[in-house]
């Protein structure tokens, strides 16, 4: 399909608008998928690009490099020392005692249990002091996994600290060839705290990331390749093992039996999405709303509703949450209310979350209300800041209320509070809150409970994770599900991210 001029564009009707858009759309996928591949593939070229620059330096360096230099490829820090660097070459050997130290009495144990997990699980063994049987517990595959990722993170962190041992090395002959000294331990121990202040700032912050983000994702991906389960828990009963893509063909493979995992996540992240969907734009549209009407000339109390407004984010969602659920019981207030005025009888009040339908309604309902101040307050800071003689100019030309939202603050708004958008919609997509603490998933859905875990009509994939893994102890279903939930949404966030105006048209509003 060709692209027509911004001239036969503008005589298009808003019909022929919509359809030419949404051709280029569908026509563009095939070419940006092309370019995401082509993105990986040059990726992929320049590790393996910078890979064989840094070997071929490795290389250069110990040829050309003098005995301290040479000797430092095996002990590390000699250099340094040798040329008058304690501090640092004292640093870099005590690391290498520390690496080798480990990896002989704990690290290389650890390592080679890894491909297995575990060969000898708890069994019963007689006991003569005792005279009976009892039971004696070997090889631990929780901990056999766990410390063997520390492990193979410390080899890198090896390498890494061994690539800066020799790159320190070159860098310091290069320094003496030129007539200049070298810098001491106090000039070092200066600089932390000066010029790489930064890095010092970074040191400890960097390794809780390390530890408490990247090490658990990490060790959940493993779990998704395992059979860890109530059944095989490592340790008490019987070990677990690595099964490969087996949890994986499970999730997706459609069976005709009780445990057709991929019938119910087909169906939770269906709900999911479209949860998601309203859940982002009806709070976004409506919280925009709300902020242009009170922000309007003329509107009395503008502090009084704001304040109204805010008072509903101020109160924690635990408590909200858990309240709003009970007042819309069958035994609830409302239903209460609605039997003392005669609307409904005891045989048929609302059963707000026992029907499906309903149920899932109220869930999004609520949510708004929840959603909207945020927006209301976000929205506000932005409309303040529009040009005035926009809409001077816009009311001069005979543009209406609804004309000069659609041209000017609405475009504005998107430009704006496009980022914001999309980590609302992924954002709800892990909702957990507002769905756990208002039904609990519920109500449950049988199909799903003999297919897939104990599931219901408004579970979503965050909170179905969370039940099967409190609940049936499913953990290596729970780690593939995280990952599909990742996939999802970094899918959702790259497609998204490269449509925004905010991207695409970042001058538009400067």
């Amino acid at each position: 399909m060709e692209r027509i001029s911004s001239l036969e564009y503008l005589k298009l009707n808003k019909f022929q608008k919509f359809l030419y858009g949404l051709k280029r759309f569908f026509l563009s996928i095939p070419s940006w998928f092309a370019g995401l591949f082509k993105g990986i593939g040059n990726f992929f070229v320049k590790l393996f690009t910078s890979i064989k620059n840094e070997i071929v330096d490795v290389c250069t360096t110990f040829v050309k490099g003098d005995y301290k230099t040479k000797a430092s490829f095996l002990i590390m820090g000699f250099g340094n020392i040798a040329r008058g660097q304690i501090l640092r070459g004292v640093l870099f050997l005590a690391f290498e005692v520390v690496f080798i130290f480990y990896m002989i009495t704990t690290g290389g144990y650890w390592l080679s249990k890894l491909p297995t997990l575990g060969t000898q699980g708890p069994h019963e063994v007689y006991d003569d002091f005792l005279d009976t049987y009892v039971m004696k517990y070997y090889d631990n595959s929780f901990k056999i996994l766990l410390y063997g990722i520390l492990t193979i993170l410390f080899i890198i962190a090896f390498i890494y600290t061994w690539r800066l041992n020799v790159k320190q090395n070159k860098i310091a002959e290069q320094i003496l060839a030129t007539g200049k000294p070298l810098k001491s331990g106090k000039d070092d121990l200066r600089s932390l705290v000066d010029d790489q202040f930064h890095k010092t700032l970074l040191a400890l912050p960097l390794t809780g990331i390390i530890v408490f983000t990247a090490l658990p994702i990490l060790f959940m991906i493993l779990i998704a390749f395992t059979n860890y389960d109530a059944n095989h828990n490592g340790y008490s009963n019987a070990l677990f093992t690595w099964v490969g893509l087996d949890n994986f063909r499970q999730l997706i493979t459609w069976t005709s039996g009780s445990s057709n995992f991929a019938a119910t996540f087909g169906e939770i992240l269906t709900w999911t999405l479209i949860w998601a969907f309203f859940a982002t734009f009806s709070n976004y549209f409506l919280g925009v709303l709300v902020a242009i009407m009170i922000n309007k000339k003329g509107i009395k109390f503008k502090k009084v509703w704001r304040t109204i407004l805010v008072m509903t984010i101020a109160v924690p969602q635990f408590i909200s949450l858990l309240y709003v659920s009970k007042m819309f019981s069958t035994s609830g207030i409302i239903n209460g209310w609605l039997m003392s005025h005669g609307w409904v009888t005891q045989e048929g009040i609302i059963r707000f979350w026992e029907d499906p339908t309903l149920a899932r309604v109220m869930v999004i309902v609520i949510n708004i209300w929840i959603g909207i101040p945020y927006l209301m307050l976000i929205s506000t800071g932005i409309l303040m800041n529009i040009p005035a003689d926009l809409y001077e100019s816009a009311k001069i030309d005979g543009a209406n209320s609804y004309q000069q939202f659609m041209k000017i603050t609405l475009p504005y708004m998107l430009f704006v509070t496009g980022p914001y958008l999309l980590t609302s919609f992924t954002g709800n997509i892990n909702n957990f809150n507002v769905i756990y603490l208002l039904t609990g998933g519920g109500p449950t859905n049988q199909a799903y409970t003999t297919s897939g875990g104990s599931a219901g009509y408004t579970d979503l994939l965050i909170t179905w994770l969370f039940k099967i893994t409190t609940q049936d102890s499913n953990y290596k279903l729970a780690a593939v599900i995280g990952i599909a939930v990742f996939v999802v949404c970094a899918v959702i966030s790259v497609v998204v991210y490269n449509v925004l105006p905010s991207m695409k048209n970042e001058e538009d509003f400067q």
